[in-house]
């Protein structure tokens, strides 16, 4: 085996005790650490929330006795060099006695992108990076956008009928995608720290927007769009044990209730609807990730998926990429990444 592939091997072992932190870590990045000795991962840990040890000192401290001589630690995200909620991760592995390390992701805050390595390096470890960069990088996609930009990671969801509308005809049941379909897209609400919906979508539905699993994930914020202020004030979102975790928004434009979000560390938002909030997130390119489910039903009427202005000509409309399409049931989930290229004359 070579050391590139046994490193990757390690290293996909690391992302995997990061995955178990994904939801709860906010404002911090979800991160995993192995340390392998002899070809075998003799510990392992990972960041479970902000304040809480990173991963790298969660697995150096279950070791319970010295680091051997030979054992290299594998961690998804390079390590910390300044004193945050907890000290710096760099001093932590080299007091520890770390000689080798390999690092998935840089560091994407511009401050400290690279000084972790250089200190580690300067110290005589041996610093491996970019070992599953892409796969390291993506795990944390909100939180790269929120530590550079401090606005949050904007994920557009939806359940449709195959021609785009988001109900059915007055009188029949709401739902347009299947009870699969609805629980797998509940699990995004255990990984973003806010759910953002329109006036009309409280009024007609009446959502709850909570988490129901996993076990522990935190409650992310809920944030209504009110133009009026006029809300049913008997809502679930003002009367269950989460209403102090509702915020209501009047007169604002979106992108400035967004930049408002990121200050508050909010890294990630969800808006689940409706169509007009959604189309506004579109027009204005705020939207970096769609995730749809399209029903096998056609169902006409005037409730749109993504309402608002719309591209004047379709060379404009934004194209998806890294497009993965999952079936579940007869329903299709869709996810991409929005691209915001310039016009483009023909």
């Amino acid at each position: 085996m070579s050391i590139i592939s046994s490193d990757e091997i390690f290293m996909r072992a690391a992302l995997r005790e990061a995955r178990r932190g994904l939801g709860r870590t906010s404002p911090n990045p979800a991160v995993g650490a192995v340390l392998v000795d002899g070809g075998k991962i003799i510990t392992k840990g990972h960041h479970r929330k902000a304040g809480a040890p990173h991963a790298e000192i969660e697995c150096l401290r279950d070791l319970k006795k010295a680091v051997p001589k030979n054992a290299t630690l594998y961690v998804t995200l390079e390590p910390c060099s300044t004193t945050a909620r907890t000290g710096p991760c760099t001093a932590a592995i080299i007091e520890a006695g770390v000689r080798r390390l390999v690092v998935g992701a840089t560091d994407p805050n511009p401050l400290h992108a690279g000084r972790g390595v250089s200190l580690l390096r300067k110290a005589g470890l041996e610093v491996r990076t970019g070992v599953l960069e892409d796969e390291c990088s993506a795990l944390n996609e909100a939180f790269n956008k929120w530590i550079t930009t401090k606005r949050p990671f904007v994920i557009a969801k939806c359940g449709m009928s195959l021609d785009g509308r988001l109900s059915r005809p007055p009188g029949e049941t709401r739902w347009i995608t299947s009870a699969a379909s609805r629980r797998h897209a509940r699990q995004l609400r255990a990984r973003v720290d806010a759910i953002l919906i329109g006036a009309e979508t409280l009024r007609a539905d009446n959502p709850r927007l909570t988490v129901r699993g996993p076990r522990g994930a935190k409650q992310p914020w809920r944030v209504v769009l009110s133009r009026s202020g006029s809300l049913p004030r008997q809502a679930h979102l003002f009367t269950d044990r989460f209403a102090e975790r509702t915020i209501v928004y009047g007169h604002k434009d979106l992108s400035v209730i967004l930049r408002e979000l990121g200050q508050k560390e909010i890294t990630s938002v969800l808006i689940e609807g409706g169509g007009e909030i959604l189309g506004q997130a579109l027009d204005q390119r705020l939207v970096d990730k769609v995730q749809l489910y399209l029903g096998p039903v056609i169902t006409g009427g005037p409730s749109v998926g993504f309402a608002g202005a719309g591209m004047a000509a379709t060379r404009e409309a934004p194209k998806l990429k890294g497009i993965r399409y999952k079936k579940i049931g007869q329903d299709v989930c869709v996810t991409g990444y929005p691209t915001y290229d310039e016009i483009r004359s023909e």
